[in-house]
């Protein structure tokens, strides 16, 4: 079967913050567990897509680029997104299916927005989807904290499927590059 790590808007401003915006929850963590899960990807020969958003730090500068702590292999893909989705007017969904992909591991930020958009688009699009449960993070909102934000997603996105696909919620520690998707099937 053949994979990819996808890791959406991992960028330096968004997840240390700046002077308007707070770090994510747990943003060395999140960067920690990034670096882990790219290994994984390397070691089980899959391959690896960062997304940046365009709208962080107004899509220039350091605080555009993916985190100076993340460490980004060379061979990886580096798509750039207007949209919340990532699926939304970049190559993504045509690289992926090129290469047949069958599984998608995502994380990165934010939980609510672009990575719960990810996992529902790619399950409509053909994709079995493992989401790393303490490998995306938000900030606080009006009404709820990034914690509770992140457990009800991961939560909620624990076999949500279209069907044919669906998302699986599994830890950084666990070997992610094995599917447990027929398992549920």
């Amino acid at each position: 079967m053949k994979q990819a790590l996808l890791v959406i808007d991992a960028q330096q401003e968004l997840i240390d913050g700046n002077q308007n915006e707070k770090s994510v929850f747990n943003n060395e963590k999140l960067v920690s567990n990034i670096n882990i899960v790219i290994n994984k990807a390397l070691e089980s020969d899959s391959l690896i897509v960062f997304v940046r958003d365009k709208d962080v730090a107004e899509g220039k500068g350091k605080g555009f680029q993916i985190h100076e702590d993340i460490k980004v292999p060379t061979k990886s893909k580096v798509y750039d997104k207007k949209a919340t989705n990532s699926f939304y007017g970049t190559p993504l969904l045509g690289f992926l299916k090129d290469n047949k992909i069958e599984h998608l591991v995502i994380m990165g930020c934010k939980t609510e927005h672009c990575i719960d958009t990810a996992v529902r688009t790619a399950t409509v699009n053909y994709f079995d989807v493992t989401l790393v449960g303490d490998g995306h993070s938000t900030t606080d909102s009006s009404i709820l904290s990034a914690e509770k934000i992140i457990s009800h997603h991961n939560e909620t996105l624990h076999g949500h499927y279209n069907v044919d696909h669906f998302s699986v919620v599994r830890t950084t520690q666990e070997d992610l590059f094995q599917p447990t998707h027929d398992n549920y099937r």
